[in-house]
């Protein structure tokens, strides 16, 4: 039997908000230093989705390819420096934005389009009520998976810089110098995702999932978008993971193949 939707007020949120306080104050006070980036970043969730909330409001009412479009590159771009600022060695000039860009854009956008016209398949397939919360899945789960593989990478090498140029000393070519630090770079970014599918439904119920049942969805009819999603999230994440590796592995090195770190800040 669906239910109707209980609908919050803003007590609600308050009440939950002062928990995010009382957090800040224990950190405050056993001094661990993170009180002011848990406040600023509540602060953040609240205005960023008080405006997104907004825009799909307006979007939803004006449902044009051209606006989802628009609205799909905004958040492409967001994604993109997101995956850049949280590298603890980037790479210099564009390519510190464009690398992990392109491969979201590879990845996740393929997907979720594929996704969309030839398994949810409404009607327009670019309907936003299903294309921006889908690509949004897959994007934010694919920037994850992008930014742990990379910063592994870029690390790895700098940690490994004699170990490399030892390597291509002896005639290895780029690809098989750097292997090893791709292969560790590339589970790094895929690891949370097979963590997350293995322990789907046991450890926890995804966030799709308790979201379509909290809004009286039947949990059966939940539970298949969410194996959907989950494989959809895998397969873009996976892609995107690989690409960002080997377009960034090919970045270290310059065409006499020689180990350039200079390229990294």
């Amino acid at each position: 039997m669906t239910q109707e939707l209980i609908r919050l007020d803003p007590l609600d949120l308050v009440l939950a908000g002062a928990l995010v306080v009382a957090l800040a104050g224990f950190s405050w006070a056993g001094r661990l230093g993170v009180e002011r980036s848990l406040l600023v970043a509540a602060a953040r969730t609240v205005i960023q989705l008080l405006l997104v909330g907004l825009v799909l409001e307006t979007l939803f009412a004006h449902a044009t390819l051209y606006w989802v479009a628009l609205m799909s590159a905004v958040m492409l771009l967001v994604a993109g420096r997101e995956v850049m600022a949280r590298q603890k060695r980037r790479f210099a000039g564009f390519w510190g934005f464009g690398l992990g860009t392109a491969a979201m854009f590879l990845s996740s956008f393929s997907v979720a389009v594929l996704a969309l016209i030839a398994l949810v398949q409404p009607e327009p397939w670019y309907q936003p009520q299903y294309a921006i919360p889908l690509l949004g899945m897959l994007l934010g789960n694919t920037m994850n998976g992008i930014a742990l593989s990379v910063d592994r990478l870029t690390d790895g090498a700098w940690q490994q810089r004699d170990v490399i140029e030892a390597r291509l000393a002896l005639g290895e070519p780029w690809g098989v110098a750097v292997e090893q630090i791709r292969r560790d770079a590339m589970r790094s970014g895929m690891i949370p995702m097979i963590n997350a599918m293995a322990a789907a439904g046991i450890v926890s119920l995804p966030g799709m999932m308790t979201g379509q049942i909290l809004a009286g969805a039947p949990p059966m009819e939940a539970v298949k978008y969410q194996i959907l999603i989950m494989f959809l999230i895998t397969v873009g994440t996976g892609f995107g993971t690989l690409a960002a590796v080997w377009f960034a592995a090919r970045r270290l090195f310059d065409e006499r193949e020689r180990l350039r770190l200079d390229r990294l800040r």
